[in-house]
């Protein structure tokens, strides 16, 4: 570590005890805060600190860092530290501290950093005659790295120049696989390495037949926006390829970075910031006010998902030096959903009675944007017993413990109270799913409410014939005696419930 590094590591520190006296000595209350008892939880906070402010890069200060950027810095790994001493509380269901000395400390100690840094900068920036602190001029050269991007077209490069470009900034396996799908002549094909559409943006429309980017899915602040702009500049049929950082791959590198037990403490850290946080409305606003969006925790799923959002179909894809890298063709316009499923409770589009469109409510079972899989799943691993796609990774680990409890699909009362379901009947589905069925069946499932418990879980079938023949019975009995039939279905399903185990996958 730097001196003037290593000068700012013992400032923070400091800060912090600093903090945890002033908490001690100002906090109202009986117990003393100076015993051996709030100096151990004090050592857990400080330990965290330390950690998060390493993985953040809060102790290396630069020069060329523009202020807010500093800033992100300080508040993201505070928070962090934060959080996971939040976690640790309510893990283990300590109540012997003051949650407020802790996040009074933290607080406290986040001010006078931010204090201190506005100070330091102000006096380096002055001495060195800058007048913008938050966003300093950039020199010359660094004009061109700010945008990120570079088109290997513009600049002429041969073939081979080329390949030892994208040798040098993903490496050769990559490159083979990138080969196959492209022909390094072809003046059609646009290399580029960005994370703005800004530079997709302004490439001729219709003109270019492939786009390689060479940068992660990850760093890219708005995602849908960056493949509806790669969508608008091919041609039908024209195919894109790119890479991503998957949710697997990234927990496979940091435990592998750091030293056993200290990387899941990075790990679990990483794991709430990056993907916990933007799942809800009050810490996503926070997680894309300290991260703008940029190295984002993203799974194989998602990714594929926003591709077919967007109007690609995937072509091909593979991992390649910890990185998932796809080959994507255009093959529609982009979707435009301006409300994609993102959070924990979700609202899914299924086919209803009159063929009408109703949102069934849900807890989140699948990886954001899964549904816009539905296709693809059925064409590549089929259906399983049950009627369930075989081996479908858009399920989540926690979807998969909701799943096994039935605890996905409580939410769904709220339909039964709104009048869009009924308590028994044919289960909501979605319109790919629904297109699958015989058109007798499609015609005969329109005409009632689709049901909370469906005729699934009272005969149990093994394939999709036999759920459709199910779901044939229950219907033209419930046709002849509705009540009756409703009534019979309950307690059959009840008792497979509750008696064989018979679950949602």
């Amino acid at each position: 570590m730097k001196t003037r590094n290593l000068v700012i590591f013992f400032i923070d520190l400091s800060v912090l005890f600093l903090s945890f006296l002033l908490m001690a000595y100002f906090k109202p209350g009986t117990s003393s805060y100076l015993s051996s008892n709030y100096f151990i939880g004090f050592g857990i906070l400080l330990l965290s600190w330390i950690l998060f402010s390493i993985y953040f890069k809060k102790y290396q200060f630069k020069r060329k860092y523009s202020l807010d950027k500093v800033f992100r810095y300080i508040i993201l790994s505070n928070l962090a530290a934060l959080s996971l001493v939040a976690i640790f509380i309510i893990a283990f269901s300590i109540t012997g501290y003051s949650r407020l000395m802790f996040f009074g400390t933290a607080g406290i100690a986040t001010i006078i950093e931010i204090i201190l840094a506005n100070f330091y900068y102000l006096l380096i920036h002055t001495r060195n005659g800058a007048t913008d602190l938050y966003n300093p001029p950039p020199k010359a050269y660094e004009i061109r790295k700010s945008k990120e991007a570079i088109n290997y077209r513009d600049i002429s490069l041969s073939a081979e120049q080329i390949r030892e470009a994208i040798v040098i900034e993903c490496g050769e396996p990559a490159f083979n696989f990138i080969k196959a799908y492209t022909n390094f002549d072809d003046k059609k094909v646009l290399f580029i390495s960005t994370t703005t559409r800004f530079n997709i943006h302004f490439q001729p429309d219709n003109y270019f037949q492939q786009i390689v980017n060479l940068k992660k899915t990850n760093d890219i602040q708005y995602i849908n926006k960056f493949f509806e702009s790669v969508n608008r500049k091919l041609p039908l049929g024209g195919t894109f390829i790119g890479c991503v950082e998957t949710k697997t791959q990234r927990k496979k590198r940091i435990l592998a970075k750091y030293p056993p037990l200290l990387n899941w403490l990075f790990y679990m850290g990483d794991f709430t910031v990056k993907r916990v946080f933007p799942k809800f409305l009050l810490t996503k606003k926070i997680y894309f006010l300290l991260t703008r969006g940029q190295n984002r925790v993203l799974t194989r799923a998602e990714t594929l998902g926003r591709l077919y959002s967007c109007g690609f179909e995937i072509v091909d894809e593979t991992d390649i030096d910890n990185f998932f890298y796809f080959v994507v063709k255009k093959n529609d316009e982009p979707a435009y959903d301006m409300n994609p499923t993102y959070g924990p409770f979700i609202k899914l589009k299924r086919v209803g009675k009159g063929g009408k469109i109703i949102k069934v409510y849900k807890l989140r079972t699948m990886h954001p944007y899964a549904e816009y899989l539905q296709t693809y799943i059925y064409k590549h691993n089929h259906l399983e017993k049950g009627g369930k796609f075989r081996d479908d990774f858009r399920i989540s680990t926690l979807g998969k413990f909701f799943r096994t409890l039935w605890l996905d699909e409580t939410p769904m009362i709220f339909n039964v109270l709104k009048g869009d379901l009924k308590l028994v009947g044919v289960r909501p589905l979605s319109q790919q799913y629904f297109d699958l069925y015989g058109e007798e069946l499609k015609q005969k499932r329109i005409k009632y409410k689709p049901g909370l418990i469906p005729p699934y879980y009272a005969d149990l079938p093994k394939s999709l014939d036999e759920i459709q023949a199910s779901e044939l019975r229950y219907l033209e009995a419930y046709s002849k005696r509705p009540f009756i039939t409703d009534w019979l279905y309950f307690w059959k399903a009840f008792k497979n419930i509750v008696f064989k185990k018979a679950r949602s996958k």
